[in-house]
């Protein structure tokens, strides 16, 4: 099913059957032959009225919509559209990662300063999307360049208590009172992707003391000694560790190796690392690439295992080849 805008606020939603021509006055209509949507406009005749359109089909329509369209527009136009917006076929995940803050670098902590508007945008959107939501979204996922404040998310994680995967932003704006907060709360968390953090013992101290099904952690950033031991001491159990595009030291991939016996897939593909132990055969997975014509693995040298992914393509930090933590 193919979605379109028309310069007319008319939307369609077509298949090899039919289209369904949405207008955001509330104006429906079925067209049974496509042909003969092509030049229609503001002169579409309407048939029908959104009172007689089953909220099955809105929801089916509105699943084909961007956040943004589905909380500044239809979710507005009137109650049963309203009503279908927050049915929770339409908010198992919320989706963040194509939108990123408008700030400034600072010399002084939180060391960015992010724009009045830009603040505002996301506390809106965050507002309307989890009233929405009703607390069914199971997947959160924010852009790596999106500067979260902590009460922002304190007030998403009271609203979506049921989260199981969480992709984190940058840590900036995020103080350990808040974060503390969101993880206590978040009980079924299973799987986090987050940036390096200089002080990760409290963080792994809370995911250990409240989600006891956490199994699945990708850190994207620097990974030395005294930060692999914490996990192993708070987090022994996981099953899937992700350490793409980073530096590691020898001493800290075979405590990895070594320490975390549950573990069964672990990613250091594109890594900078330094003599590489070999491969332990209670691994399901051991992805790897250190090879000198990778592009990646270039980047990650040039880069010193400190990737600067706002240099790169839009989209390339999303990507791992464990498939349940690429987004």
């Amino acid at each position: 099913m193919m979605f379109r805008q028309e310069q007319s606020k008319v939307h369609c939603w077509k298949n090899a059957e039919f289209i369904i021509v949405l207008r955001l006055d509330g104006a429906v209509k079925l067209v049974g032959d496509c042909e003969k949507f092509v030049g229609m406009e503001e002169s579409v005749r309407v048939s029908r009225r959104w009172e007689d359109l089953d909220t099955d089909i809105l929801v089916k329509i509105f699943r084909c919509l961007d956040i943004n369209q589905l909380t500044s527009g239809v979710a507005h136009v009137c109650s049963s559209w309203r009503m279908a917006c927050c049915d929770p076929l339409l908010w198992k995940t919320l989706d963040l990662s194509a939108m990123r803050s408008n700030f400034i670098r600072i010399v002084s902590e939180p060391y960015v300063y992010v724009d009045v508007c830009s603040e505002k945008k996301l506390t809106r959107l965050l507002k309307t999307s989890l009233s929405l939501s009703q607390g069914n979204i199971r997947t959160l996922i924010f852009h790596f360049n999106l500067y979260v404040s902590h009460e922002q998310l304190t007030y998403t994680a009271e609203r979506c208590p049921c989260l199981r995967r969480l992709v984190m932003p940058a840590w900036n704006r995020v103080n350990r009172t808040g974060i503390c907060k969101a993880i206590c709360i978040w009980k079924d968390l299973d799987s986090l992707t987050m940036p390096s953090i200089a002080n990760p013992r409290y963080l792994m101290e809370e995911i250990a003391n409240n989600c006891k099904n956490f199994s699945e952690l990708k850190v994207m950033g620097p990974l030395d000694n005294s930060f692999v031991a914490t996990i192993i001491m708070y987090l022994p159990k996981i099953r899937v560790l992700s350490l793409r595009c980073s530096m590691l030291l020898k001493d800290t991939l075979i405590s990895i190796l070594d320490d975390l016996r549950n573990l069964e897939v672990l990613n250091i593909s594109h890594c900078l690392v330094i003599e590489m132990p070999p491969r332990p055969s209670r691994l399901r997975e051991f992805v790897t690439c250190m090879k000198d014509s990778c592009i990646m693995c270039q980047r990650t040298r040039n880069d010193e295992g400190l990737m600067r992914w706002y240099q790169y393509e839009e989209g390339l930090w999303k990507a791992d080849k464990v498939t349940s933590l690429s987004l």
